[in-house]
C-alpha cells in the first residue's frame, strides 16, 4: 500500500498538471486577445491613412504644382483656377491621368513603400461620361474604402466659349432670347487645332444656328445643327486676313453648348459635350495588402 507520502506526491503532480493546463489556456487566450488588439489597430490604422491620403489628393494639386507634366513629384490633384486659387475637393482630370500612367511609381511605391496596394475610380453623377478606374486591380483579403464627392473638370480645359450664361453679339440679339458669344482664331490656329461646337443632346431639339464673323454686315440664314458636334475649321472665313473673329448665334436663349479646340489627334469619341464641362464625381479609394 502506498503511504501518506506517496499520496501527497500524486496530489501535488496533479495540481501541478492542472496549473500547467490552465496557464496554456490563459496563454493562447491572451495571445489570440493581443492579435485582436493588434489587427483591431492596424485596421483602424489604415482606415486613417488612407482617409488622409484621399483627402491630400484632392485638396492639393501637388508638388510641384504642375508635375503631371514631368511625370514626377509629389501627385496631388487638385485644380488651380485661372486666379491660382486651389478648389477643395476636385480633381484636374490630366493630373488624374498623368497619375494613372505612373501608378506604381507614384503611389504605390513613393507614398506608401510597397506595402499597400491602391485603386481609384472616378464616376461621373448625371453625366453621360464612364467611369475611369486607376491603380491595381487584383483586390482581395480587407479592403479598406473611402469615398469622396468631387468636382472634375475633364477636357474643360479646351474650351474657348461658352453659350449658357449669353455673351456678346455682332447682331445685337437679345441674350434673353438668344445666346451668343464670340472667339478669335489666327490662320495658323487651324494646322494643330480643330475647332468643334458642341452641343448638350438634350438641347439639340428645334436648336438653330449662325456662324459668322465681323466682316459680315447681313445676318446669315439660320441652320440645323446636323450632329451634337460640329466641325468648324472649314466653316471660317478669313477674307483675305490672317485673323477672324467669329460670332456663334444660338436662336434660343441659355443654350448648353461649349466652342473647343482641340489637338488635330484628340481621339473623336471624347468630343462629347459632358467631357467639356465641370462634373459632379464620386471618387472612390480602395486598399489592401
Amino acid at each position: 500500500m502506498m503511504d501518506n507520502r506517496g499520496n501527497i506526491v500524486i496530489e501535488i503532480a496533479i495540481v501541478l498538471i492542472i496549473i500547467l493546463f490552465i496557464s496554456g489556456i490563459v496563454l493562447n487566450a491572451s495571445e489570440l486577445l493581443t492579435n485582436k488588439a493588434i489587427t483591431s489597430a492596424e485596421k483602424e490604422n489604415t482606415e486613417n491613412l488612407i482617409n488622409e491620403f484621399t483627402d491630400n489628393l484632392i485638396n492639393n494639386p501637388g508638388i510641384p504644382d504642375n508635375w503631371e507634366k514631368h511625370g514626377k513629384g509629389t501627385p496631388g490633384l487638385a485644380i488651380i483656377n485661372e486666379e491660382g486659387e486651389i478648389i477643395p475637393n476636385s480633381i484636374s482630370y490630366s493630373k488624374f491621368i498623368a497619375l494613372k500612367n505612373n501608378y506604381k511609381n507614384l503611389v504605390d511605391k513613393k507614398l506608401f513603400n510597397s506595402k499597400i496596394k491602391t485603386s481609384m475610380e472616378l464616376i461621373p453623377q448625371q453625366s453621360s461620361i464612364s467611369s475611369v478606374k486607376i491603380g491595381e486591380n487584383n483586390e482581395n483579403g480587407d479592403i479598406f474604402a473611402v469615398n469622396r464627392a468631387v468636382k472634375c473638370d475633364f477636357y474643360k480645359r479646351f474650351v474657348i466659349s461658352e453659350f449658357q450664361y449669353g455673351g456678346k453679339c455682332n447682331h445685337k440679339h437679345d441674350q434673353n432670347k438668344h445666346s451668343c458669344n464670340y472667339f478669335k482664331i489666327f490662320k495658323g490656329n487651324l494646322e494643330k487645332s480643330n475647332y468643334y461646337l458642341l452641343i448638350n443632346p438634350k438641347d439639340k431639339g428645334d436648336l438653330k444656328y449662325i456662324i459668322d464673323t465681323t466682316r459680315v454686315v447681313k445676318q446669315r440664314p439660320w441652320q440645323t445643327p446636323g450632329s451634337e458636334n460640329i466641325n468648324l475649321n472649314s466653316e471660317i472665313n478669313f477674307y483675305d486676313d490672317t485673323s477672324a473673329v467669329v460670332f456663334i448665334h444660338f436662336n434660343r436663349p441659355n443654350v448648353k453648348a461649349v466652342l473647343v479646340s482641340v489637338p488635330k489627334n484628340f481621339k473623336m469619341y471624347n468630343l462629347n459635350y459632358d467631357y467639356f464641362r465641370t462634373n459632379d464625381c464620386n471618387l472612390i479609394v480602395k486598399a489592401w495588402f
